[in-house]
């Protein structure tokens, strides 16, 4: 079967793209090769002008359009990135653009949609319902659907990162691809394997929807069924089915990672590398934190941060489950006297432990028939979890002490 994509394709892609859409920077960083013992560089898609990768397969796309298919106008169903990124170019070559968005799209996303001009439909719970709104669409208005990970148009936009990658990155050895539809796996894993066939391509999947996992088992794409996941720009039932061609026999290993490591990794590309990145980009440093790819220590990798379009809203939540993940934050249950100086005790307790408290909350009304007792909730940042062991054994020692006093002895 012919590859539906050529490399020649690719780098046709690059020349028609060049001058609109940035050429990102793949910068190294010490702190997250210290972390986890491979020489990172992060390929920064994010920094796009509509936050993500999405800009080159699309205006790829859009300007190998007849005149007639620009006049009418193109459409695609997407939950975010690819919709502001034809919405975006076509903006700048006069293209109209329809979009159509699950309802459970992030707002940001939504909103950016609507400010760059698109028309926006929102219609359904998820991708599948939004997708029958666009082929409706397409039948009754003419419209051209460009498909966000599926297209070979789009496929070989998205390619072109691999291309710059192995400029940037000579010395690269492996490069760690989010995996959603599977067209920028798919791009990657052709301008990589065509020129520097030895370096590996990772692809990486939330368990929340591992759609290319379950078409590399069945020897073809099927549908799975999705979970809500941080990753929502993975989130897609049913790879690609020219994505898939492209990828199958170019991809190395494909991972899934889970939603707490997901949060842990926007953390910590947050402190470490001053970069706020969604849940589909922070999968690649997930993957190099699960423990799977131990192959990869102490080589030169490069993670593909495909974008930065995360809800501000989302990023707050998913801080605060980060520290817990890292053990910076945990919640305990306490009962202590109700009298005058049982709450001192308890909080001495924890300054002495070097703790920060940051919520008690008294339960009285549930504590138990000893009104001269009251249960308390407190919630405290640690450093780390080493140091919440630590407290909980000062707060257990404590109890026990408590309990030999009560007993007389």
């Amino acid at each position: 079967m012919t590859s539906p994509v050529q490399l020649s394709d690719i780098q046709a892609a690059r020349e028609r793209i060049a001058g609109a859409v940035m050429v990102t920077p793949c910068l190294e960083s010490i702190p997250l090769s210290e972390l986890t013992g491979s020489r990172v560089f992060c390929k920064l898609e994010n920094h796009q002008r509509t936050g993500s990768f999405k800009e080159r397969g699309a205006r790829n796309a859009l300007l190998q359009l007849s005149d007639e298919q620009r006049r009418r106008g193109v459409i695609a169903a997407s939950a975010g990135n690819h919709a502001s990124a034809l919405a975006y170019h076509g903006k700048i070559l006069g293209i109209p653009v329809t979009v159509a968005m699950p309802a459970a799209a992030p707002l940001i996303k939504i909103s950016t949609c609507e400010r760059l001009g698109a028309r926006l439909v929102v219609k359904g719970e998820d991708f599948a319902a939004a997708r029958a709104e666009a082929d409706a669409l397409v039948e009754s208005e003419g419209l051209t659907y460009i498909n966000g990970y599926d297209d070979p148009a789009v496929i070989a936009g998205q390619g072109t990162i691999g291309l710059e990658i192995l400029e940037q990155t000579p010395e690269v050895e492996a490069i760690v691809v989010p995996v959603g539809g599977g067209g920028l796996l798919a791009g990657i894993a052709l301008a990589t394997k065509s020129l520097r066939p030895e370096v590996q391509i990772i692809g990486v999947e939330s368990n929340h929807t591992t759609s290319f996992a379950a078409g590399l088992r069945a020897g073809h794409p099927v549908t799975v069924r999705s979970r809500a996941t941080l990753a929502d720009g993975l989130a897609i039932a049913q790879v690609g089915e020219n994505a898939f061609a492209v990828a199958k026999e170019r991809v190395d290993r494909v991972i899934s990672v889970p939603e707490d490591l997901v949060a842990l990794s926007i953390l910590r590309l947050l402190e470490l590398e001053k970069d706020v990145v969604e849940g589909a980009a922070a999968v690649t440093l997930a993957a190099l934190l699960s423990g799977k790819l131990p192959e990869l220590r102490g080589k030169c990798v490069v993670l593909c941060l495909a974008g930065g379009n995360i809800d501000p809203l989302v990023l707050s939540r998913v801080i605060q489950k980060g520290l817990v993940a890292d053990g910076r934050r945990f919640r305990f249950t306490a009962v202590i006297s109700d009298r005058p100086g049982g709450l001192a005790r308890l909080t001495r307790i924890l300054s002495d432990g070097g703790a920060s408290v940051t919520e008690i909350v008294h339960e009285r009304a549930f504590s138990g028939p000893d009104v001269s007792k009251v249960q308390v909730i407190c919630t405290v940042e640690t450093r780390n979890r080493e140091h919440q062991r630590r407290l909980l054994r000062a707060l257990n020692s404590e109890r026990m002490n408590a309990r030999r006093s009560e007993r007389g002895g």
